[in-house]
């Protein structure tokens, strides 16, 4: 931690909303599909963006805990108290989860279920469809709590920013404070 600095790189800033856009083109993309019928093209096609764009957090997601890792980054002002320090590191650990775990069991699903992978990517497991379908079971029920995570993650936002108006949002902010 650096109580100087105020903000995160802007490079780690941009990675951070870039992610952001791409995690809500991810659940849209899976949610928007069923309003097409089975097997038509624009439903394939909003899975088979969901899978690319699912991959793509993937990606970003390695990059950004390198980053993360290998820069000071900015102190909340004022100091958080214990407890909310805990459940920030609780959260973040299980958003870090949720990014890679997800497009991983995506690529696990989609290899058991002998499909293309997207961007050439091989498969990781030879065909098994019924290892995939039950990987797709855990895959929904973590998209469906990684709503909640999200929200909870929203929610901290909002509480700093408007009730304990601290700086923790500046710090991510795309504007230079």
């Amino acid at each position: 931690m650096d109580s100087n600095k105020q903000q995160y790189s802007v490079l780690l800033r941009y990675i951070h909303w870039g992610t952001v856009l791409l995690l809500v083109a991810v659940y849209a993309s899976i949610e928007m599909r069923v309003f097409f019928d089975k097997g038509t093209d624009l439903r394939n096609a909003f899975k088979a963006w969901h899978f690319m764009l699912g991959l793509s957090v993937f990606a970003l997601v390695w990059l950004r805990l390198m980053l993360r890792f290998n820069q000071r980054y900015p102190a909340v002002h004022p100091a958080l108290p214990t407890w909310q320090k805990g459940l920030s590191y609780a959260t973040h650990v299980l958003l870090y989860v949720l990014m890679i775990g997800m497009p991983f069991s995506g690529w696990l699903i989609l290899s058991g279920e002998a499909k293309a992978i997207p961007f050439g990517l091989p498969a990781l497991i030879a065909e098994n469809k019924d290892l995939a379908h039950e990987l797709e079971e855990w895959h929904e029920l973590a998209g469906q709590a990684g709503y909640y995570l999200i929200g909870l993650h929203v929610l901290a936002v909002v509480y700093h920013q408007f009730i304990r108006k601290d700086n923790l949002f500046k710090r991510m902010w795309l504007r230079k404070v």
